[in-house]
């Protein structure tokens, strides 16, 4: 699909300055008496009867008005979620009333933060149903996450000859860490292809795998054909053959019902920002007795036991695997997207998301030349796209200014790109908080667009 890129000289968009009439973002002034919250007005939707309506009240970002007169319309959850005001001023309060290190003093505020900060790693063990909080590892994002595993348990059970099966449609992050440890052991990657729904091949993904096989590494939800694979399937063919499964749920764990001990994962990993917690932290869920027998991926201040002059011992998981200051402030604030979300509920959130995507998907397939990848049914919140002879970044600029986010490129995934036969694509991604009324803005933007670009043609 051959793409010339078209740039246009526009404004910039700024953001109104206070005193519109939608919904704003406020700090308290008075600082040096009590913590500062967020707060946000009511929303001013006249008959809120979606999820949508109900809880984009609570993040403030998405009440931005435009200088143009446009409203903020975000459809880039994949990349990154907005964060809900409980979050706001989970941090917030951290930082203000009980900032100290962790595991490290006696004094209030210490004993205050390693509290909540252990309390942190116990909800996200309950939100997906692990045997403990010791199954789970504090990282800065799912990235760290992966090059953990493929570094501390990848270096010391794989050699020459092995296998390690992905598939196309992986992120780059669940790839290239892999790419390191098999170049150093000689093990091999093995990729799984699309069958013809645009889907990894999971009857191709089944015949691959042989005693050679030590690990599978898959995506629960494709962050660009919105393909939810089965990965309680894939968990028992990997265990069949004596090989580990390690999930990417980073699409996943945000949007739906995830529960580890269904799925019978080895490793799981997941990033906060894109469940409405802050950036900088993610985590590991691994089965404990794995993660007692891999040794440290850093080394450092609170992963130990004992340091001596020319040999150190090691804590337990999930310490070991946590050197250093941790993102403290960060874990709270996943801890309070954490009640958040539970708050709504995840089953809510993915039926009221399967709803909305699909309301998505029809209106993209009815615009012509438009071609969306992934299956047709069972999707995931997201559509990635392509529109003949226009370059998705010159649709995202013209949509920016429109109002409208979308992420264009190729979204870490270039071997599926390459597959597909693109170099790039555009991407709308959804979440609870979004509405239909948020579709039907984009689909006006970009009709719009198209026309703009079919004019000069």
């Amino acid at each position: 699909m051959a793409m010339e890129s078209i740039f246009f000289k526009v404004p910039p968009i700024r953001i109104m300055k206070p005193g519109s009439h939608r919904t704003r973002l406020t700090v308290s002034n008075s600082m040096a008496s009590e913590t500062p919250s967020f707060s946000v007005p009511a929303y001013r939707d006249p008959d809120p009867v979606s999820l949508g309506h109900l809880t984009s009240r609570d993040f403030p970002i998405l009440h931005k008005e435009l200088e143009n007169g446009k409203r903020l319309v975000y459809l880039d959850n994949a990349a990154t979620s907005q964060k809900p005001v409980a979050v706001l001023n989970a941090l917030r309060d951290y930082y203000e009333t009980y900032n100290a290190n962790v595991h490290r003093g006696l004094h209030y505020l210490s004993e205050r933060a390693t509290n909540e900060y252990e309390l942190a790693r116990q909800k996200v063990a309950d939100f997906i149903n692990a045997s403990s909080s010791r199954e789970i590892v504090f990282t800065r994002n799912a990235t760290e996450a992966i090059n953990l595993v493929a570094y501390s348990w990848g270096l010391t059970n794989l050699k020459e000859g092995d296998e390690v099966v992905l598939t196309v449609a992986e992120h780059h992050s669940a790839i290239v860490p892999w790419q390191f440890v098999a170049q150093r052991t000689g093990a091999v990657l093995k990729y799984v292809n699309l069958n013809q729904d645009e889907v990894p091949d999971l009857e191709m993904l089944k015949n691959i795998l042989s005693r050679k096989t030590k690990i599978v590494v898959v995506h629960h939800v494709s962050n660009v054909l919105a393909s939810v694979l089965p990965v309680d399937q894939i968990a028992s063919w990997a265990h069949d053959v004596g090989a580990k499964l390690l999930v990417d749920a980073c699409q996943s764990v945000p949007h739906m019902v995830v529960d580890v001990k269904s799925i019978n994962a080895d490793f799981l990993v997941a990033s906060s920002h894109k469940m409405c917690g802050p950036t900088g932290v993610g985590f590991l869920y691994g089965k404990i007795e794995l993660l007692s027998s891999m040794p440290p991926f850093l080394g450092g201040g609170e992963m130990i036991s004992d340091v001596f002059p020319d040999y150190s011992t090691f804590a337990e998981p999930p310490s070991r695997f946590e050197a250093g200051t941790p993102a403290i402030g960060e874990a709270i604030g996943l801890g309070a997207a954490i009640d958040y979300l539970s708050g709504i509920g995840m089953q809510k959130i993915h039926d009221y998301e399967m709803e909305l995507v699909d309301y998505l998907y029809q209106r993209l397939r009815s615009l012509p030349e438009l071609r969306v990848y992934g299956p047709s049914t069972n999707r995931a919140p997201l559509c990635s796209f392509n529109v003949k002879g226009i370059h998705p970044t010159d649709i995202a600029f013209l949509l920016n200014e429109q109002g409208v986010a979308i992420r264009t490129g190729h979204h870490c995934a270039q071997p599926l790109h390459r597959y597909l036969g693109v170099n790039a694509s555009a991407r709308a991604s959804l979440h609870f908080y979004n509405t239909k009324e948020d579709v039907d803005d984009f689909i006006s933007a970009l009709m719009d667009t198209v026309s703009f670009f079919s004019s000069r043609r």
